[in-house]
């Protein structure tokens, strides 16, 4: 095994141990760990590299409103950090289960079950702060160096398994680490806990520092240990990232000595949480009630546009589609230029097989925001719906350029030339996609079946010229990643 391939094995261990024995994809728990000293520079490779193996196993939510609204909130944290360097890269797990992780070369990702368990915005930004404090202190690759001194009795035996897992049959190799996973995620925890301490501190200073409060932490903390009291399995993120009284006073503690500032909710943070609730309520029916009775108790102007839009969107999934337009109608009149009202009325439209219209009304939106996320996507739904697969693909592909990283846009786009019979754009759209899940063997192999295409139709000079030369960047990324 390389140096490189030798690193990149290291970075996964943990998520391997963990994920041991537990019915969900195998995931980073929050504040897991990776070997080696490396720089900034390779902690961001080994991120990427990271990122491609969520993206293969695990269960995304390409929602963009949520995934728009964790970049928001984390770039806004990230700019009153200690990072070096800002190139941060998101994920959005579809699972219920609490949990949120950070990992070398800023991969920030959460389930969507922190929304539900989050009740307030700042409490959700505490978790995130903790997260890049984790990434910006580097404490990954400090934990190794403190591993190289020989505090992980486990290192030995655990790197065998891994040259194990790396090399042959990939059960066997869990197997080595099935072994001795019990002893080895107790040190794990055990190293793990002045790290945690010092992502509380620092976490809650960026917290302050972005305009959350800061007290919102320790609240959190007492709600998440108050699911473990009644004899219930913890969710993921206790078992991996343990809370202690000791460490909630700390929290609640650090947090007076901050000066008193009037802090208000977020209807954003809200507005998303009602979006989760809603995709994992199995009776519809049930949480339509269950929105309508809150609204009908709302006492505020917060409360009622927080619970108006839950109605809305518990419609919506219900298939009430004319009482979803009519619920969110006052909020659109209140606030037109909302671009999660705006987005939610276009899929209901769409929903509702009104997709001309929709694209009529994210049109005008599209003119003040025109690379907008959120609205691109309801746009290019719409499209879909009304089979305008060519102008939605060349949509697609125009905000490719935007966010050349987006796994799920590179899928769709390939989906959707196919639909289109742009066979030769279907192969170049999946060599992205699995670009990104550096699976460079079927890039290369999509790029050649579009060349061969290309090459059929008398392709034109530059083109085969750009299409060649993509096939040895391909070849020069696994040169590079085997060196």
């Amino acid at each position: 095994m390389n140096r490189s391939q030798l690193k990149f094995s290291l970075f996964l261990l943990t998520t391997l141990i963990t994920a041991q024995g537990q019915a969900q994809t195998p995931l980073p728990s929050l504040g897991d760990r990776i070997s080696g000293t490396v720089s900034l520079t390779e902690e961001y490779e080994m991120g990427q590299q990271f990122l491609s193996q969520i993206r293969r196993s695990a269960p995304t939510i390409p929602d963009p409103l949520l995934n728009d609204y964790l970049e928001n909130v984390t770039y806004k944290l990230a700019t009153r950090s200690q990072l070096q360097d800002h190139r941060l890269s998101f994920v959005v797990i579809d699972s219920e289960e609490l949990n949120a992780f950070a990992a070398p070369g800023g991969i920030i990702g959460v389930n969507t079950g922190l929304f539900l368990n989050a009740q307030t915005e700042a409490e959700f930004a505490s978790v995130m702060a903790h997260e890049i404090a984790h990434v910006s202190q580097r404490h990954f690759a400090r934990s190794v160096d403190q591993a190289q001194a020989g505090r992980i009795p486990q290192l030995a035996t655990l790197l065998a398994s891994v040259l194990v897992m790396a090399t042959s049959d990939a059960e066997h190799g869990m197997a080595a680490i099935t072994a001795v996973q019990g002893r080895a995620l107790e040190n794990q925890l055990r190293f793990s806990r002045s790290h945690e301490a010092e992502a509380d501190r620092i976490g809650q200073d960026n917290m302050y520092n972005s305009g959350f409060d800061p007290q919102a932490m320790g609240t959190l903390f007492e709600r998440l240990i108050g699911l473990n009291r009644f004899g219930r399995r913890p969710p993921e993120f206790l078992l991996s990232h343990p809370l202690t009284e000791s460490r909630i006073a700390d929290a609640r503690g650090r947090a007076i000595r901050y000066p008193q500032l009037p802090y208000s909710n977020n209807l954003e943070y809200q507005i998303m949480r009602a979006r989760v609730a809603a995709h994992y309520a199995e009776d519809k029916r049930a949480i339509v009630n269950q929105y309508q009775e809150l609204l009908n108790g709302s006492t505020t102007d917060f409360t009622r546009d927080a619970n108006r839009y839950g109605l809305a969107v518990a419609y919506w999934e219900n298939e009430q589609y004319a009482e979803a337009s009519a619920t969110l109608a006052p909020l659109l009149a209140k606030e037109p230029n909302r671009i999660s009202y705006v987005v939610t009325q276009a899929e209901i439209y769409t929903a509702q097989n009104e997709s001309g219209q929709a694209i009529n009304f994210l049109r005008r939106h599209l003119e003040i925001n025109p690379n907008n996320h959120s609205l691109t996507m309801a746009y290019v739904d719409a499209l879909l719906k009304s089979r305008a697969y060519v102008e939605a693909a060349q949509r697609m592909e125009r905000h490719s350029q935007v966010r050349p990283n987006d796994h799920s846009l590179w899928y769709q786009l390939a989906e959707t030339w196919g639909q289109a019979g742009n066979i030769s754009k279907v192969h170049q759209a999946r060599a992205e996609y699995y670009l990104l899940l550096y699976d460079f063997h079927r890039a290369r192999e999509q790029l050649q079946f579009a060349l061969r295409i290309e090459s059929d139709k008398d392709i034109a000079p530059a083109e085969e010229a750009r299409l060649r030369q993509k096939i040895r960047d391909v070849e020069a990324m696994v040169t590079k990643l085997n060196g």
